[in-house]
């Protein structure tokens, strides 16, 4: 979603998304720090003993399996039952100062949502409310594109680096033109995109993401200035391409310029139209009108090329040429095949703020709350449209190209950490093997954020040497994803004839430091219980 067009109604402190409160003098408070009961480590020697391991390179789950982990980084993995035998004790590391008990748990690597946004607003905690909502939930990295205001941003990315704060690694892109100490100079030209550039790679950014503010595209020179001179600093580039410049820029024509990922699917489509140069719009649409927006971007479904034509196959072809990633965020569209089931997911009755239940809903203001009259009609489509687009997926992921997941939750009834693990189910209804997916969320995503790294990641695979960011469920994700949602999965057990949760991650580890994942989640209820409880006062003493 572009939220420099969510304009707030209950939610959202200005276009910028900086969502912590701001005080008299302007300037933010601080994100609530790690409190000394929150996470226990890093400790000289963990010990993680008897534990299934899914490494994240798409390597079969292998267990049991010993896990040192010394200070942040993992020390060594040992099989402690190979060949398929009871453990045998002979084989079992040292001991440390503390150990977890990982008989019948499964251990993979934290998970790496690669499209976030921090939401806000000014009455409640929100920046700590959405990092708890990702931690409990296994995401230990975050790619924000961006996060919030630019200043803001790099400062969170330090907390959370010096671990001072619960939250994931961050990876702080910016848009072109953000940052106050870049004066809001306009990027008018390719000396004034790559004159940012060079400014924003001196601020230490990580990467650039490019997504045109206020009118919506940059001009083709201009992008190709942003991407050469992000190249020249070695910065990774991701794209939202705006409907208002994909007629002169789709995905192709962005990656021939060298764009390393697409973000949502906007120019996907546009790059392989059958009987038109551009989307067949209609003649009464108005772009600024979102239900135009969002109800007929769905009906690119049968304006381009057919699954396995010579048209598909050659761009699939070319874009594994060229390099490009693809970042789908299926999920945060995802309501338009389905509003209701979006909007009822089970998780907002305990874990959605009333300002941000408010801000889902319907409005000409809000941007995302499109739903002004949607219909079966438009749900047709975009389920029409989730099938094609899901088929160029698989296609792209089984001819060798990066798919990694992401979010953009914050909108359309999409909440933080939750519809982020949704993503992972829409992978595997697009034809991914389970193993695939969580080599998406995990090992593809920090490859792509090291492109141009002259080191290779540290984390998104299990490895002795790499940091020990790693996630710990009591059930099976390969066989049920369903069962790293913090809500867990219902089943039927069938010796008290109940119907029971099982499920939800145990434990987050991020560089060594073990969080409770549930009781994380237990403060964001929390949180969101004060809020309710709060908008109940105000009601019933009239001043609402």
């Amino acid at each position: 979603m572009d939220f420099s067009r969510a304009l707030p109604r209950f939610v959202l402190v200005a276009a910028t998304l900086c969502l912590t409160a701001v005080d008299a003098a302007g300037q933010m408070e601080v994100t609530t720090r790690r409190r000394s009961d929150e996470g226990g480590g890093p400790y000289q020697r963990l010990v993680i003993r008897g534990a299934t391991m899914i490494d994240g390179t798409g390597a079969p789950p292998q267990g049991p399996v010993d896990i040192v982990i010394e200070g942040d980084r993992i020390a060594e993995i040992r099989s402690v039952g190979y060949p398929f035998v009871p453990i045998n004790e002979r084989r079992r590391p040292d001991g440390g100062d503390r150990e977890i008990d990982g008989s019948g748990m499964y251990v993979l690597p934290g998970l790496i949502d690669m499209h976030s946004h921090t939401g806000g607003d000014p009455k409640a905690p929100q920046a700590e409310y959405v990092y708890k909502l990702w931690m409990g939930n296994g995401i230990t990295t975050s790619r924000g594109v961006p996060s919030g205001e630019f200043e803001w941003q790099l400062r969170e990315k330090a907390l959370s680096q010096r671990n001072e704060i619960v939250a994931p690694r961050m990876f702080a892109y910016a848009r072109p033109g953000t940052g106050q100490g870049w004066g809001g100079k306009p990027i008018d030209s390719p000396e004034a995109a790559r004159a940012w550039v060079q400014w924003a790679a001196a601020q230490r950014v990580d990467g650039v993401g490019i997504d045109g503010l206020k009118l919506g595209a940059f001009d083709p020179e201009i992008m190709e200035a942003l991407i050469d001179e992000a190249h020249r600093h070695q910065l990774e580039t991701v794209a939202h391409l705006d409907q208002m410049g994909v007629g002169r820029m789709s995905t192709l024509t962005a990656a021939r310029m060298g764009l390393d990922m697409q973000t949502h699917y906007y120019g996907l489509f546009e790059s392989m139209l059958t009987n038109y140069t551009i989307q067949d719009w209609p003649l009464d649409y108005n772009y600024n009108d979102e239900q135009h927006r969002f109800g007929n971007v769905a009906r690119l479904w049968y304006q381009a090329a057919e699954p396995g034509s010579e048209q598909w196959n050659n761009l699939i072809e070319e874009f594994i040429e060229l390099g490009i990633g693809m970042d789908p965020t299926m999920t945060i569209y995802e309501a338009g095949r389905d509003v209701m089931r979006a909007s009822r997911a089970e998780w907002h009755d305990e874990y959605t703020l009333p300002t941000q239940w408010d801000f889902y809903q319907p409005s000409r203001e809000a941007h995302g709350a499109y739903w002004y009259y949607w219909t079966s009609e438009d749900e047709y489509h975009w389920r029409k449209f989730y099938q094609r687009w899901m088929a160029f997926i698989k296609d792209f992921n089984n001819a060798g190209g990066i798919v990694t997941t992401g979010s953009d939750s914050g909108f359309i009834y999409k909440l933080y950490g939750f519809d982020y693990l949704r993503e992972l189910e829409l992978l595997r209804e697009a034809g991914l093997h389970p193993l695939e997916v969580i080599r998406s969320a995990t090992m593809n995503g920090a490859k792509m954020l090291y492109k141009y790294s002259d080191t290779p990641p540290d984390f998104g695979i299990l490895r002795p040497g790499l940091r020990a960011d790693l996630i710990m469920v009591d059930q099976n994700p390969i066989e049920n994803l369903k069962v790293l949602y913090g809500t867990g999965a219902t089943r039927l057990n069938d010796e008290t004839g109940e119907v029971e949760r099982v499920g939800g991650i145990t434990w987050t580890i991020k560089d060594g430091i073990v969080y409770d994942a549930k009781g994380l989640l237990a403060d964001v209820r929390e949180m969101v219980r004060k809020q309710k409880a709060e908008r109940a006062t105000v009601s019933s003493d009239g001043r609402d």
